[in-house]
């Protein structure tokens, strides 16, 4: 039974730190994607309290909308980015 040494070890050095940081120079539109996820879900929490007459199935559904399109549009505009030639730097 052989194995395959030739596979770099390159990858398994990298921490989870500088993992993010090159993937998010890659793809840059991700991190804004999950940041605008992240503060929708928090503003959502916040307004929980607040929500008024609304039903919380009605706030929720809401919510998840607003985060969902949020990551949706991200994830179009780096489509759209990447095929008009965006590159950093440039």
């Amino acid at each position: 039974m052989s194995t395959n040494t030739d596979v770099s070890l390159s990858s398994y050095d990298e921490d989870q730190g500088s993992k993010f940081i090159r993937k998010a120079k890659e793809a840059p539109f991700v991190p804004i994607g999950m940041a605008g996820f992240a503060a929708i879900v928090a503003y959502g929490l916040y307004k929980l309290k607040n929500r008024g007459n609304t039903k919380m199935s009605i706030h929720l559904i809401h919510m998840c909308v607003a985060a969902q399109g949020f990551v949706v549009g991200a994830m179009t505009l780096g489509m759209v980015s990447e095929d008009f030639g965006y590159q950093e730097g440039s």
